[in-house]
């Protein structure tokens, strides 16, 4: 690959000046990277021609013909991020700031199987397009968030316990048979730990965002970055062993895990065993919003639950900031009250001096906003620019 398209100085690097939106002149730019004003003007007339960066209202002139700015154009290209839940499904197109353009969700089970899935992904996107008068060819990489393990290296799911036909399944080959840009593939909840970080809480380096649903995940941010592990597992915080739930059988083989105790499921059938109607999830959520003190309590000790486990990520990570999401963060304060309850009398003062234990402000759409910036950050990287690039540059 030449390297005017890679590499120091290449188009690509350039460009990673010019992508956080702040003008600026050829002069400008030339310092920053010590660059020669020809091969500046060379690289600026080739991102101009991609439609990636755009004039913008002249700079200060010290004198003479005032300078030229320049700024990252966000409609040059679009984004495709989609968050494909256990029974739900969300795809949206977003310009090249994450900005959500247009958004289309339906109920679908991921069990349904990856073609079923991801045919519905690429039919409403394409349909959403074309509404907005854009072809295919102006997608610059598209994002996925599945509800299961994810190989992030290819894409791939991997042993999906709730996703039948998606073990080892081609994701982005098959969506690339679609839309000819990069696809991105990652579980729901690191996605939503992006999208939560970006949207809430931009200046916190470090971050662990815990969905509370079907099923109990985590997402790390250390460093300002997402924390995949060594398998891309890194957060798969339902299994672990909880003191009280020691003989409690967990659908993973193993008794006493976390999600056996403190997720939406588990806490339906708790509730079941009291004598409540509670077949769902959802139906634990009305129940406390209700008021009904016996799910009120049920759900304050799942809190306490999931404050176990935190004591030991807290230590490990040292978060500045814990955010509980999914579906069961909608009961509100009754579930944070648990976890703050634990975390805080059960780890050292120092960790948690700074620590803010707060319910997801995002909510549902974290993770279509995750999966559209782990799009984005790929299209803008000097990679993605090379990409797109044209090979005679």
């Amino acid at each position: 690959m030449s390297d005017t398209t890679s590499g120091r100085g290449s188009v690509g690097h350039l460009f990673q000046l010019l992508r956080d939106g702040a003008p600026r002149t050829r002069a400008e730019l030339a310092k920053s990277t010590g660059l020669a004003r020809s091969t500046i003007a060379a690289r600026v007339d080739m991102l101009m021609s991609m439609g990636l960066v755009a004039p913008v209202a002249d700079g200060v002139s010290t004198g003479g013909r005032p300078p030229s700015q320049f700024a990252l154009n966000p409609a040059a290209r679009l984004v495709i991020a989609a968050d494909l839940g256990a029974s739900h499904a969300t795809v949206a197109i977003t310009d090249l700031t994450g900005a959500i353009l247009a958004e289309h969700s339906d109920t679908l089970a991921i069990s349904d199987g990856p073609v079923t899935v991801l045919t519905w992904l690429v039919e409403n996107a394409a349909r959403m397009l074309d509404d907005a008068g854009r072809a295919a060819s102006d997608i610059a990489a598209v994002g996925i968030g599945l509800p299961g393990p994810v190989e992030f290296s290819t894409g791939q799911p991997v042993n999906p316990p709730i996703m039948p036909g998606w073990d080892r399944f081609d994701v982005p080959g098959w969506v690339r048979q679609h839309f000819d840009a990069p696809v991105l593939v990652d579980n729901d909840v690191n996605i939503s730990a992006l999208g939560e970080r970006a949207v809430a809480w931009p200046v916190r380096e470090h971050l662990l965002f815990v969905k509370v649903a079907t099923g109990i995940g985590a997402g790390i941010v250390s460093e300002g970055r997402l924390q995949r592990g060594a398998q891309g597992i890194a957060g798969d915080v339902g299994h672990v062993r909880i003191a009280r739930g020691a003989d409690i059988p967990c659908t993973c083989g193993n008794s006493g895990c976390l999600e056996a105790l403190a997720s939406g499921p588990a806490l339906a059938r708790t509730l079941r065993d009291q004598g409540l109607d509670a077949q769902t999830g959802s139906d634990v959520v009305d129940l406390v919003k209700s008021g009904n003190l016996t799910a009120i309590q049920a759900v304050r000790q799942a809190g306490r639950d999931i404050g176990e486990m935190l004591t030991v990520a807290v230590s490990l990570l040292n978060p500045s900031v814990i955010v509980i999401g999914g579906s069961m963060a909608r009961v509100g304060e009754h579930l944070i009250a648990g976890v703050r309850e634990i975390v805080y009398t059960r780890s050292t003062p120092l960790a948690t001096e700074h620590l803010s234990v707060a319910q997801s402000s995002v909510g549902s759409h974290a993770a279509v906003v995750g999966a559209s910036l782990l799009a984005v950050q790929y299209a803008l990287s000097p990679e993605g620019i090379a990409a797109f690039t044209p090979a005679t540059a």
